[in-house]
């Protein structure tokens, strides 16, 4: 029996399937920009902006996120991180979006979100539980695995070359 009907539905068990094709016609490329990599809070970290047709990330978004990371990255030792994370500074269309990706011991990492309106970086909020990165900023941190395994695990050379390596390969340009 086939889940799908014949007018390109898939019935009562997926019934999401206008919302899927609704959202497909609104997907657009985001602008990904690479902003340095900086020491923060006894971590080599990477920051990325991620531009919504129409938004920019500019130092008056970045100061804040920065401020945040901090705090986060702060309390690193305790989740067994091993200095290495990457901040992603997103401004959406519908508000702003700050996130913290850190390798942890034993091949883990671990990610925090804050949310909050648009260019009111007071207002940043720690996400919902359960939130995850959207497709774009899941594109950078794709790359940023790519990366850290590329440069850092599977690297050559001591550990400053390693780091160097990891921190000049960076995902610039457009993302889908």
């Amino acid at each position: 029996m086939s889940e799908h009907g014949g007018d390109g539905t898939t019935g009562g068990r997926h019934g999401h399937w206008d919302a899927v094709m609704a959202l497909s016609e609104e997907h657009h490329t985001r602008t990904v920009r690479p902003l340095g990599t900086r020491e923060t809070a006894g971590h080599l970290l990477k920051v990325y902006g991620i531009e919504a047709p129409g938004r920019t990330v500019g130092e008056a978004e970045t100061a804040p996120a920065l401020r945040l990371a901090a705090d986060h990255l702060a309390l690193g030792r305790h989740r067994g991180s091993l200095g290495l994370a990457v901040l992603l500074v997103h401004a959406d269309a519908d508000g702003d979006y700050v996130l913290v990706h850190s390798w942890i011991e034993g091949h883990m990492s671990d990610l925090a979100i804050w949310t909050g309106p648009a260019a009111r970086p007071e207002a940043l909020r720690p996400g919902r539980a359960g939130l995850a990165p959207c497709v774009w900023e899941a594109a950078v941190l794709a790359h940023e695995r790519e990366a850290f395994v590329h440069h850092v695990l599977d690297g050559t050379g001591g550990a400053e070359s390693r780091l160097a390596a990891w921190s000049a390969d960076v995902r610039e340009g457009e993302v889908r």
